[in-house]
C-alpha cells in the first residue's frame, strides 16, 4: 500500500498522493510545504527592506556625520572629523562605482583607517557608532586570535565570515560593510628587522591581511573554522569593505618622543620645544611611528588615513557618565524605570566615579565597573521589595560603602 514519505498516511486517508522517483507525497503535505517556503520568503524580504541599502538613501555630509557621532561620544573631535571626511569619501566611492564610470573617469581609491588611543578612549565605539549610522553589517574581531594559515588560531579570512553572519549571509550586503580589527598592535613584529623564523602570530598575519584591505576576492568558509580540500566556500570581494582598525599601541609614545628630538636641534630646538605638549604625544603620531612600532609598511601603506584618540580627563569622564544618548546613567535610569522606580544621582557621586575611574586606569569601559559595583545591592534589593520603592537616591556615601565593599583588584583587572 502506498503511504505519504513524510507523514506516513496510506492513500485512502489522504485526498491526493502524489507519486514521486522514490517516495510519494499527499495534498497535506504539500500545503504545509508551502505555507513554509512562503514563511521563508517573507523573512528573507523583510531582512532586505530592514537592510535596504544605504546607497538608495540620502548620505549625510561630514559635518551631519559628526553631529551624528556627538550624540553618542564625548569630545575626540579630532578623531570625528578624521572619520567623518573619511567615510563620507568611502561611500562616494561606492556611489561613483553604483553609476558606470568613463574609461577617463578619475576611480577613488578605497581608504581604511587605523585609530591609536589608549584603552576606553572610544575607539569601538566609534566604529560601532558609524555602522550604526550608516545600517550596514557590522563585526569586531580582535587581532590576538589571528594566525597564519595553517596554524592554531583563526585564519584571517575568518574576520568575514563574521561580517557575513553580520549581513544575515547576504553578500552583495557583506561587501559594503564595515569591519573593526581591534588590538592591531598585537601583531606588530617583534622587531623592525625582518625575522628568518616564522612569526606566527606577527608579521605573517599582517601579510595575510594586506591582500583583504587593499581589496581582492576571498573565498570564505561559510560556518568559519579551518579551511580543509573538500569545504564549499563562499566568494567575497573585499573591495568595498572599510576596514577600521584600532589599537592602544602601548610605548609609542616613545617613538614619537625620539622622532620628535631629532627634529629639535640647533638653534630653533627651544623654540619648537615649547610647542611639544609632552602629556599627549599621541597628536603627533605619524606613519613612520606605526613603523618602528612593528607594522610592516605594506600595512601602513593600506591604512592611509590616521587617527588618534585623546586620553580622557576627568571633565570628559564626567561627561560621558551622564551626555550621550545612551549614556550609563540613563540606562541604569531606564533599567530602573521598568520596575517603576524613579532613579536620581546626587552630583558629587558623579564626581566620585570619575575620580575612581582615573584611580584605577581603566578610562571610560571602566565607570561602568564602579557603576555596577555601587549599584548591584539596589538592582538585586528593590524589585523583590514588599513595600514598593518609588524613588531611590543614590549619595555619596551610598556610593563610597558599596565601593568599599566590592573587591578591588576586581575593579583594576577589568
Amino acid at each position: 500500500m502506498k503511504k505519504c514519505s513524510f507523514c506516513h498516511r496510506s492513500e485512502q486517508d489522504v485526498e491526493i498522493l502524489i507519486d514521486g522517483i522514490d517516495g510519494h507525497i499527499c495534498n497535506n503535505c504539500v500545503e504545509i510545504a508551502y505555507e513554509i517556503i512562503q514563511r521563508e520568503d517573507e523573512v528573507k524580504s523583510k531582512s532586505k527592506t530592514d537592510n535596504k541599502s544605504f546607497l538608495d538613501k540620502k548620505l549625510l555630509k561630514p559635518k551631519e556625520i559628526k553631529v551624528f557621532l556627538d550624540e553618542y561620544l564625548i569630545g575626540q573631535d579630532d578623531a570625528k572629523k578624521i572619520l567623518s571626511v573619511a567615510v563620507y569619501n568611502h561611500y562616494k566611492r561606492l556611489s561613483q562605482d553604483k553609476i558606470k564610470v568613463k574609461k577617463d573617469e578619475v576611480e577613488i581609491e578605497k581608504s581604511n583607517i587605523i585609530l591609536v588611543g589608549e584603552t576606553g578612549t572610544g575607539k569601538t565605539l566609534f566604529a560601532r557608532t558609524i555602522a550604526k549610522m550608516l545600517k550596514v553589517p557590522f563585526a569586531i574581531v580582535d587581532a590576538t586570535v589571528l594566525t597564519e594559515a595553517g596554524y592554531v588560531g583563526e585564519d584571517v579570512e575568518s574576520l568575514l565570515v563574521r561580517l557575513l553572519q553580520s549581513a544575515n549571509y547576504d553578500i552583495e550586503l557583506a561587501e559594503k560593510g564595515i569591519v573593526f580589527i581591534d588590538e592591531i598592535d598585537k601583531i606588530a613584529r617583534k622587531s623592525d628587522n625582518p625575522s628568518i623564523t616564522r612569526d606566527v602570530a606577527g608579521e605573517g598575519v599582517q601579510q595575510g591581511l594586506l591582500k583583504l584591505l587593499e581589496g581582492s576576492v576571498v573565498n570564505v568558509p561559510p560556518q568559519g573554522g579551518r579551511k580543509h580540500p573538500d569545504q564549499k566556500y563562499i566568494s567575497i570581494n573585499t573591495k568595498h569593505i572599510l576596514f577600521i582598525c584600532g589599537g592602544a599601541f602601548d610605548g609609542i609614545e616613545r617613538k614619537i618622543a625620539n622622532r620628535l628630538n631629532t627634529k629639535l636641534v640647533g638653534y630653533s630646538a627651544v623654540k619648537n620645544s615649547d610647542q611639544i605638549d609632552t602629556k599627549n604625544l599621541l597628536q603627533y603620531i605619524a606613519p613612520q611611528d606605526l613603523k618602528s612600532f612593528g607594522l610592516i609598511p605594506e600595512i601602513v601603506g593600506r591604512l592611509p588615513i590616521l587617527g588618534f584618540l585623546n586620553p580622557l580627563d576627568k571633565e570628559i569622564l564626567k561627561k560621558i557618565l551622564y551626555e550621550p544618548k545612551n549614556s550609563i546613567i540613563k540606562q541604569y535610569e531606564y533599567l530602573f524605570k521598568m520596575d517603576k522606580i524613579n532613579l536620581s544621582f546626587d552630583a558629587n557621586v558623579y564626581d566620585f566615579i570619575v575620580n575612581k575611574a582615573m584611580e584605577f586606569k581603566l578610562g571610560a569601559r571602566g565607570l561602568r565597573s564602579i557603576c555596577e559595583a555601587i549599584m548591584l545591592d539596589a538592582m538585586f534589593e528593590l524589585p523583590s521589595k514588599t513595600k514598593k520603592v518609588t524613588d531611590f537616591t543614590v549619595t555619596l556615601e551610598y556610593a563610597k560603602e558599596k565601593v568599599l565593599k566590592t573587591n578591588k583588584s576586581r575593579l583594576k583587572a577589568v
